[in-house]
């Protein structure tokens, strides 16, 4: 009798834990997580792939307009929070009609192109930076017992994404359907096993040297050089989560966008997806 008892206690507690975790999750603040190739590196020098063409601003005007039917009310972007008085009077001189992004050096950058457009147009008074900068180059792991099959799923994954980024340089692809093909599922899932699962099965290995000047080379594990790797990207990751999270508690938005390479999206998403404050949404829900 009392293992009965005991029994429906335990199915009572889990049913009572998801109804709330359900509930937390329709009051909670919506997140979107947009990865982008960064797009100040489209240009080669060819008319074609400059962001300032006629036809890619037309492909800008696109994303941005459906990025404002989600409505952010925070943008947060791959700046760090030290940058926050710069790019507050850039964007201030920006919304009044006093800056043109050609003026600027990184003006091609999707932090322009892209967040002050779409924050101007909302008329946000800022852009938020919630960036955390360290050493999280590809080129770190090079050597290492089973290094092939990571160099193997590297080159397959430049391999189908190079050939995007020339289609976009060459104008045969709009960097509206660019960016909604890095933002798929399966995109996604991609990268993030390639630098989040996949180098963990390297070991006993070093970091390139000549990629490695802000490591600190003697606290890595070299028996571990693949989790040690990961664990680069990873703490980096979990910087710019805490960052977001402090901007928005600040500021109590419901809304945000955040935008990073896309490389970040996969880490982001499942840290948010673990919190049950927080409710992810898709770009491909709104860019359809």
């Amino acid at each position: 009798m009392i293992a009965q008892v005991y029994q429906y206690l335990i199915v009572f507690l889990v049913a009572a834990a998801t109804a709330t975790t359900a509930q937390n999750r329709a009051s909670s603040t919506q997140v979107m997580i947009v990865g982008f190739d960064h797009l100040s590196q489209l240009y080669n020098q060819q008319p074609k792939s400059d962001v300032y063409s006629a036809k890619k601003q037309a492909e800008l005007n696109q994303l941005i307009t459906c990025l404002q039917t989600y409505a952010p009310d925070m943008i947060m972007v791959e700046l760090e929070p030290s940058e926050q008085p710069r790019i507050d009077s850039l964007y201030k001189l920006y919304s009044t009609g006093k800056l043109d992004l050609k003026d600027l050096k990184e003006g091609r950058g999707e932090t322009y192109q892209v967040g002050f457009a779409l924050a101007k147009r909302l008329k946000h008074q800022r852009v938020y930076c919630v960036d955390h900068y360290e050493a999280t180059s590809q080129s770190l792991l090079t050597e290492g017992d089973n290094i092939d099959g990571f160099k193997q799923a590297l080159l397959q994954l430049q391999g189908f994404a190079r050939p995007l980024k020339r289609q976009v340089q060459q104008d045969s692809l709009s960097v509206y359907d660019y960016i909604r093909k890095l933002n798929q599922p399966e995109m996604i899932a991609l990268t993030h096993n390639l630098f989040y699962n996949l180098p963990a099965t390297v070991v006993n290995g070093e970091f390139s040297k000549t990629a490695t000047n802000t490591v600190d080379v003697g606290k890595i594990d070299k028996r571990y050089i693949g989790a040690e790797y990961i664990s680069l990207f990873y703490n980096r990751n979990l910087k710019i989560y805490s960052n977001a999270l402090t901007r928005q508690r600040e500021r109590q938005g419901n809304k945000l966008l955040l935008m990073f390479g896309q490389t970040h999206v996969g880490v982001l998403q499942e840290l948010y997806r673990a919190n049950p404050n927080y409710n992810l949404v898709s770009l491909l829900d709104y860019c359809n």
